[in-house]
């Protein structure tokens, strides 16, 4: 018989003996009364944590877990931390949400408890995707911004994005404080349920046409656009947000031949066709993939539930279809757009670039060789947003991503942005096949200039409390017990983010790393290869992100390079299985 600690016993009873609705009370009831008490443990062993980035869980009753309770206590942590900072300002605040199960009730759980605090709330009539809220917090001069969305978790997961005043997810030091006001936040009763409806105002769809405007500026290959105009194209929104914004900005760049995945193309937060509903997993484009080898599509697309995450597939000349990594396409953006800047006359050493720690350094090299400057900064679009508000007014952001398929093009959204990355990556496609060029021929001209790098990632699951303590450990053993070699090859320097520290193993040195601190751990080979150790912010993970490289000294060795470099891979990720 499982033990229980008391203190799990004495929050479920808590929650049992207050004020919530009487389904809530039968499931708490139901889970005390359970001979497995698994599900009780992990629904009441902690507090649901509002992380840097806002909550993510599983929804259900209970302490771990979304519902209305802690939506609306995270909410109070939040309206206060809002009303500190702004103290006798009109506080204004802007909220949407994507299709997953109970949004409309969480979205509008967020909106009654910050209208009962006073703040007003711009709303939007229909759910849209995460890029169009940050956008709303510029455009309608809110503080604060919510998105409810898992983004790509399975159906099962819930969550809300907090946002700051820039357009951005919040960043220090608000993010530490709003975290401490959250904490504050110990019952239901502590919450403000008396909302006020006179404080919401709606967002209708012409704010849709203000913000594809600006989405259409970003077009750099008109004549392009307009001699492939015809071009097949294939999007799916897996049942997501961006059914309606992606097609109509594809439509704006002047894309005339765009295929709906059409069982996928409605709102549905149980996702039916798909197992899991990422872009980046291929089964989740098996629907995209057929209905683009019907219609002989030059691209395929399809976006994460609430947009903010893309994913592209160009034909593989062999009857199939690639998908391409998020390194793969954010180099290939990275290319084309310095490539168009420089043949404008628009790069004169006041742009820059950004990119994450653990997204390919083939990003950075593509900027030194146009002379552009390119920041690393920590996993999480937050940071590149933080970057792009630090240098407003100072030097000119033209794009950047991270290897998660998130990418931003342009400044008035601070958030990656998959509706104009799918029409970016399709006037990609079309630019150079007005040169008769496929794609992978632009990635093997990419390769020989800068260098072949390929990247992999493994995603191990832990699940529950003794999941958490899993993970922990083993970063806890990568720190106390550094490998000086793996697959053979020897490892010469260490990057400790949390610790911020910098080991060159080599010499027999170390240094003090300057960046935030994070739970992330990369080893540097004596190769050139890297892999970073990361748990997830977002889901019951660790992450291991590997990158080789070699140079492609022609175009000829492109499949003797490759071969080589997957070899690599598959030696390192056997090293860490």
């Amino acid at each position: 018989m499982t033990t229980i600690d008391p203190m799990i016993l004495a929050k479920a009873n808590s929650w049992l003996s207050s004020n919530i609705d009487e389904k809530s009370k039968k499931e708490i009831k139901a889970l005390l009364d359970s001979p497995d008490k698994t599900e009780l443990i992990d629904s009441f062993y902690r507090d649901l944590e509002f992380g840097t980035g806002g909550l993510r869980g599983l929804m259900g009753v209970g302490s771990n877990r979304m519902n209305v309770y802690t939506v609306a206590m995270a909410t109070q942590g939040l309206a206060n931390y809002l009303l500190k900072c702004f103290p006798g300002e009109d506080i204004k605040v802007a909220i949407t949400h994507d299709c997953r199960i109970n949004n409309t009730l969480f979205a509008s759980t967020t909106a009654n408890v910050f209208t009962a605090n006073g703040i007003k709330v711009k709303y939007f009539r229909q759910m849209r995707p995460t890029p169009m809220l940050s956008f709303a917090i510029r455009h309608f001069g809110c503080k604060s911004g919510v998105m409810v969305t898992a983004s790509h978790n399975p159906k099962e997961y819930n969550g809300y994005k907090a946002y700051w005043d820039d357009g951005g997810q919040v960043v220090a030091p608000h993010d530490k404080n709003i975290i401490d006001e959250v904490l504050k936040i110990t019952s239901m009763d502590d919450v403000n349920w008396n909302k006020n409806d006179e404080l919401i105002e709606y967002i209708e769809e012409d704010f849709d046409e203000i913000y594809m405007e600006l989405v259409k500026k970003l077009s750099l290959s008109k004549n392009e656009i307009q001699a492939q105009k015809n071009m097949p194209i294939v999007f799916s929104p897996i049942h997501g947000a961006s059914g309606v914004m992606v097609p109509a900005a594809l439509k704006a760049f002047g894309f005339e031949n765009v295929h709906i995945v059409k069982e996928q193309e409605q709102p549905d937060g149980t996702f039916p066709t798909v197992i899991y509903p990422n872009p980046e997993e291929a089964e989740a484009l098996t629907m995209a993939i057929e209905l683009g080898k019907k219609t002989g599509a030059e691209l395929v697309l399809a976006c994460d539930p609430d947009g903010d995450r893309y994913a592209a597939c160009v034909p593989d000349g062999k009857g199939g279809y690639d998908l391409l990594n998020g390194n793969q396409t954010g180099a290939l953006l990275t290319y084309y757009l310095l490539s168009k800047w420089k043949e404008l006359g628009k790069l004169d050493g006041n742009q820059f670039m950004v990119n994450t720690i653990v997204t390919t350094e083939l990003i950075d090299e593509i900027c030194k060789g146009f002379g552009v400057t390119c920041y690393s900064v920590l996993t999480g679009f937050k940071n590149i947003a933080e970057i792009i508000r630090n240098l407003e007014g100072k030097n000119q952001f033209i794009a950047g991503g991270e290897e998660s398929y998130g990418y931003l093009v342009g400044d008035f959204v601070r958030d990656k942005d998959g509706v104009s990355a799918c029409a970016m990556v399709s006037e990609i496609v079309a630019y150079y096949k007005t040169q008769g060029k496929s794609i992978q021929n632009v990635l093997a001209e990419i390769y020989t200039q800068f260098g072949f790098y390929k990247e992999s990632l493994i995603s191990v699951t832990k699940k529950g409390k003794d999941g958490a303590e899993q993970i922990q450990n083993l970063m806890t053993g990568f720190r106390t017990n550094r490998p000086k070699e793996m697959n053979g090859i020897k490892v010469v320097k260490v990057v400790d983010v949390k610790e911020s520290k910098v080991y060159d193993t080599a010499n027999g040195t170390e240094s003090t790393l300057k960046m935030d601190k994070s739970n992330v751990i990369q080893f540097y080979l004596e190769d050139g290869s890297k892999i970073s150790a990361r748990p997830s912010g977002t889901e019951p993970k660790i992450k291991y992100y590997f990158s080789v490289n070699e140079p492609l000294p022609n175009r000829e060795a492109y499949k003797a390079v490759e071969a080589s470099l997957e070899g690599k891979i598959e030696g390192l990720k056997k090293f860490f299985s």
